[in-house]
């Protein structure tokens, strides 16, 4: 198949949490034979900040930030067998979303949603909405996560079908590395500073922190340079995706946090989650309804309902434990939850679409 897909970056994860899912997906298709092109827009600095080359397994397309040269990248993707409108572009989404339909009356169209809890918030919130009125016209609605809380959801507001197609371990790309001394702690959390992400990380993070004064944090992403912090938690900004695997192996362990809206929803893996399991570090999340799907609490990841229950499965972790869940994690994931699982699945799906 000829897929042209519309996202936000696939040569960038600077301010780009799907990064991860779009590159580890698209690989694996192009494993199994098939041609991708990603259409992404020069825009938010992203194309300052690569931490990819263009890739032998993709045709990255990066056009101008402008009505005009989105709609000639549109037009450049006519005649694709499957045309992909993912969420949070940034640029110009609402232009995408119906020309894509538009330039799809041939071809399979796909709505690719990868915060889905909060776009359908936000279509339920507003009836109006300038995607409500789009989501019944496309062959199909694919999300990073959700469950089956998320397939009814879309339904409701039109689709005519929806299927998740989770985060995954991509084992190219995200396995165990050597020791970073940069990123040396006990416990480390990576996710840039949202709205709906500060207040959870608040409570399972930086609350450990001043529950175990004498254990070592490190928090790292984008934004929370002017945070107010306990001592002993330590800041370091942005991390390239090509050190996300020292970053994993390095610490004692690594904290996963969703997003409140994901957590709210369940059954939303993060990228990280895999990340982690992938390096075989041990991974300590916050509890959300699903978790059970993809990890086995207690053997392959240990769950916290609380900061305070994170400082104490923290102050009881000793290294050969950590050691013994970081394996069995990497073991579930390889078995069952790699991107080439993805891909097979990203076939079946389409081809149950009525042509």
């Amino acid at each position: 198949m000829r897929i042209a897909f519309f996202g936000s970056s696939l040569v960038s994860s600077y301010w780009n949490g799907a990064a991860t899912y779009y590159r580890g997906l698209i690989r694996a298709l192009h494993a199994r034979g098939h041609r991708v092109t990603f259409f992404e827009p020069d825009a938010f600095d992203r194309q300052a900040h690569r931490d990819l080359a263009d890739p032998d397994w993709a045709e990255v397309v990066v056009y101008e930030a402008t009505e005009s040269a989105a709609l000639e990248a549109i037009d450049r993707a006519r005649g694709a067998d499957v045309l992909v409108k993912a969420s949070g572009v940034g640029v110009l989404d609402e232009l995408l979303e119906e020309a894509v339909i538009d330039a799809g009356s041939e071809t399979t169209t796909v709505f690719w949603d990868v915060d889905a809890p909060a776009t359908l918030a936000r279509l339920e919130a507003s009836p109006h909405d300038p995607l409500r009125v789009l989501v019944p016209r496309y062959d199909l609605v694919l999300t990073y996560g959700g469950g089956e809380p998320v397939v009814q959801r879309y339904r409701d507001v039109g689709a005519r079908e929806c299927v998740p197609v989770y985060n995954a371990l991509d084992p190219q790309t995200h396995h165990p590395a050597s020791r970073d001394e940069r990123f040396a702690c006990d416990l480390a959390f990576l996710g840039n500073r949202l709205p709906d992400r500060e207040t959870r990380v608040e409570q399972f993070f930086l609350r450990a922190a001043e529950l175990a004064p004498e254990r070592t944090f490190l928090l790292a992403g984008s934004g929370w340079d002017d945070k107010t912090l306990p001592a002993n938690v330590r800041v370091l900004g942005h991390v390239s995706t090509n050190e996300h695997n020292a970053f994993n192996s390095t610490p004692l362990a690594v904290l996963n946090v969703l997003r409140e809206s994901m957590a709210d929803n369940g059954w939303s893996p993060a990228t990280r989650v895999f990340e982690a399991a992938g390096a075989a570090a041990c991974l300590i999340s916050d509890d959300w309804r699903g978790i059970d799907d993809f990890l086995e609490p207690g053997r392959e990841v240990l769950v916290a309902r609380s900061g305070e229950e994170v400082a104490r499965l923290l102050l009881a972790l000793t290294p050969a434990r950590a050691t013994e869940i970081g394996h069995a994690a990497r073991q579930r994931v390889l078995r069952e939850h790699t991107y080439a699982h993805r891909a097979e699945q990203v076939e079946r799906i389409l081809a149950r679409v009525p042509a």
